[in-house]
């Protein structure tokens, strides 16, 4: 591992891979899960997590929002990206510290915002 891990949440494989390559491309380290429930077990098993991109729409027992919600109050210094292409998700609505990026997003995007949370 070179980087910072990041942990990349998103149910649909295709935009999964793309996300997790854009994270490795920004110089990240990666995992991957595809619900919420899926994240929570990687969480619970690593303690090496500095960032967690998650998508807002997922199937499973939470959505993005309430899985960023969670992760605040058990891991509190892991930083939050929450995206969605469907709902805009104003920054008020997310844990502390959390961001929201729109979706369709760019590597530099991501790149930055997880710099800016982790660096």
């Amino acid at each position: 591992g070179k980087g910072p891990v990041v942990l990349v949440v998103e149910d649909e494989g295709l935009l999964r891979a793309s996300a997790m390559d854009m994270v490795k491309e920004a110089g990240f380290d990666v995992l991957a899960a595809s619900d919420a429930d899926e994240a929570i077990r990687v969480l619970e098993s690593r303690s090496d997590i500095r960032a967690v991109f998650t998508d807002m729409h997922m199937p499973g027992s939470m959505d993005g929002l309430r899985l960023a919600r969670v992760i605040r109050s058990r891991w509190p210094p892991v930083a939050l990206i929450v995206t969605s292409g469907k709902t805009n998700v104003p920054e008020s609505d997310l844990p502390t510290g959390g961001r929201f990026l729109p979706k369709p997003y760019h590597q530099a995007q991501i790149g930055s915002v997880l710099k800016q949370l982790i660096c």
